[in-house]
Formats: C-alpha cells, structure tokens, sequence
C-alpha cells in the first residue's frame, strides 16, 4: 500500500471546503472540496477516487494543488473548453449589416457574413448567435 499524502487543514480551511461541497456553483467544485476533505480525514487516494468518481491521479492533482493555492485552486481555470466561433465584441456589427440587408433571409445574410468575415458556421450556430442578439437587444 502506498502511502496518504493528507493535507492539513486549518479550521477556516475545513469550514470553506464544507461549504464549497454543500454550496459551490459547479459539481466538479463540489467534487473536489469533497475529495480534499475525504483526503484530510487520512483515506487513500483509490478510496477517496471510488467515492467521488475521480481516479487516483487526478485525486493528488487536485490535493497538490489545493495545497500549492488553496481553495481558489479547485477552481476551473478561465480558457478551458472550446472557444466561440462567433463572438457578440468582433461580429456582432457585421452579422446586423448583413440581417438588415437580406432581412427574412437567414441563409443569405449567413453567406454574406461569412463571405466578408472569413468565418464559417453552421446554420444552427448562426441562429443560436442571432437568438442572443435579439435578447440583448430586447433588453
């Protein structure tokens, strides 16, 4: 058997990780604030990995790095995940431009869009994006 790497928690260390479990925003939070808790009671990391759904591994990734920058290092990282194709700062103008030209025509304003912009979207990408505009504009 390997041996426990377990954290020592202060206090205000275990009250914030109860309350990251029982109120964080996202699962993978609670997740982790569950993990780093089970893990200062002394479990290992395999038993810690079969409650939580995590292996192993990534149960001492996430203790070092709530050792290394506490709770905030539990936290999902901005940049993660796919970025948006079209973006309301950068292309919000130019799709307008082409809806007010080829109004009641989805497909065409599309092709105009993408001709000037370079970019390429499906249909449904192009609809959800005009949804958002319509919202902010209602709003």
């Amino acid at each position: 058997m390997g041996r426990v790497n377990t954290p020592k928690l202060t206090s205000e260390q275990r009250i914030e990780l109860e309350s990251g479990f029982k109120n964080g925003l996202s699962h993978c939070l609670r997740m982790r604030c569950h993990a780093i808790l089970l893990k200062s009671e002394g479990r290992t990391s395999k038993e810690v990995g079969l409650i939580t759904g995590m292996c192993d591994i990534s149960v001492n990734s996430w203790t070092k790095r709530f050792v290394s920058d506490g709770i905030n290092g539990l936290e999902t990282q901005a940049g993660r995940g796919r970025k948006p194709i079209i973006s309301i700062a950068e292309d919000r103008e130019a799709i307008l431009k082409a809806i007010k030209g080829n109004r009641q025509r989805m497909q065409a304003a599309k092709a105009e869009w993408e001709s000037q912009s370079g970019k390429s979207v499906c249909r449904n990408t192009f609809r959800a994006f005009l949804k958002t505009l319509a919202e902010d504009i209602n709003e």
